[in-house]
């Protein structure tokens, strides 16, 4: 018996799938674990699987959004009708809508199910390529836009999966078949318009029901640096083991939650949740926006451990492998624009948290020590809170945690 395929919820704020591509085309075999189509979410581009066996019979929507459980394909038997099952579909649907309120369906909607009713299977799909061979989905694009074979290219991911450097290595050994990159910048005397990726999407829907929806105020804090440079430098001396400031930072902020749990908590409308573990969302930069891999209970790892993860995250997240359960569950979010110069900003709470800090870059001025005026090192922080759950106090009392371990970094071994 045929089967509908429903575009799946891939994350749990997923509203809707873009699909970019289609790994099988109609009247293709297809067997549980194989790869139907690449699907982007509002996270990440992702594998959508087949759970179904039988025969690719039909391809409701080539490229594009697709809202969750709207249709996009059907598996069955070779030859079977498949076209009174989408009527029936449809039917079933309408009858669900109008129980709720009553009303019509609204005219784009209802032109979209009609339409898709009445495309036969002779509908053309993406061509399939490379549906045997395990590469990420960035991996997969960069290839087919580069002309590349994945045949011929050596994984050197997780399982041999192939990755995104392995395709440039590709390209950096064929130049021929490698193509420059067009200036973003549309010509002088005109404007250009970009499509938005479902993150992008989703990303603005979010931010903007945590800037209106939670109540934010800002703390700032400046934190003699001078000693955890030290450390730094002497740990970066001492051996193979290279850590960050970012790395530092982390430690000290998931050492300082367990101190403070108001802002390792949540609030949920009619309650507040204090969370046990301490679980740090790191934020990314990607190139359709910002993502979040979570380093969790990072209060119990050592700080080369902590290095170790966000590395592995970072990697994952700009070649867009990374799993929905990495980039779920935060307690508490850092974003650091240091690297970049910024010596100060203020960042919106990614939520479920109370709060994210927002780290700027260090900088040598001239500070008052023991009453002379000497060169310091210096760091601005500023911590967003979520005033339904933080005041003003319990946030200072962070900051003040925080800078604790941070001017004498040795106490975090304590």
């Amino acid at each position: 018996m045929a089967e509908v395929i429903r575009m799946p919820r891939m994350s749990d704020t997923m509203e809707e799938g873009n699909i970019i591509s289609w790994l099988k085309k109609v009247g293709d075999e297809v067997s549980p674990g194989d790869v139907l189509a690449e699907v982007e979410t509002d996270k990440a581009t992702m594998d959508l699987e087949s759970f179904h066996e039988g025969v690719l019979l039909y391809i409701g929507v080539e490229k594009g959004p697709v809202p969750v459980d709207g249709i996009i394909a059907v598996i069955g038997e070779k030859g079977e009708d498949f076209q009174s099952l989408l009527k029936e579909e449809k039917s079933e649907a309408s009858k669900a809508e109008h129980s709720e309120d009553g009303q019509q369906q609204s005219e784009p909607q209802a032109q979209k199910e009609k339409e898709a009713v009445e495309t036969t299977a002779e509908s053309v799909p993406a061509s399939a390529t490379g549906d045997k061979i395990k590469a990420s989905p960035l991996a997969r694009k960069m290839a087919k836009e580069e002309n590349i074979a994945l045949s011929g290219i050596s994984g050197t991911g997780e399982g041999g999966r192939i990755v995104k450097r392995d395709v440039e290595k590709a390209m950096s050994a064929s130049p021929a078949v490698a193509t420059s990159q067009a200036s973003p910048l549309p010509p002088s005397g005109s404007s250009m318009e970009i499509e938005l990726s479902q993150m992008r999407k989703t990303i603005a829907k979010r931010l903007s029901q945590s800037k209106f929806g939670a109540p934010h105020f800002y703390l700032t804090a400046e934190i003699d640096m001078d000693r955890t440079v030290e450390a730094r430098k002497a740990i970066n001396a001492a051996g193979d083991i290279k850590i960050s400031f970012n790395d530092i930072i982390i430690k000290a902020c998931a050492l300082a939650l367990r101190k403070n749990p108001m802002v390792n908590g949540s609030w949920m409308d009619t309650k507040i949740v204090l969370h046990g573990d301490v679980n740090i969302g790191v934020a990314v930069a990607v190139e359709e926006g910002l993502v979040v891999p979570v380093i969790r209970r990072a209060d119990f790892k050592s700080i080369h451990e902590i290095n170790q993860e966000v590395k592995m995250l970072a990697g994952k997240a700009r070649d867009k492998s990374i799993k929905l359960d990495e980039m779920q569950g935060n307690t508490f979010t850092i974003s650091n624009l240091g690297m970049f110069g910024i010596d100060e900003f203020t960042a919106i709470i990614n939520p479920p948290d109370s709060c994210i800090l927002a780290v700027g870059s260090i900088v040598q001025k001239p500070v008052v020590k023991n009453g002379q005026v000497v060169v310091g090192q210096t760091m601005k922080v500023t911590m967003s809170c979520d005033h339904r759950i933080v005041d003003g106090a319990k946030g200072a009392q962070f900051l003040q945690t925080l800078r604790g371990y941070l001017e004498n970094p040795l106490m975090m071994l304590v």
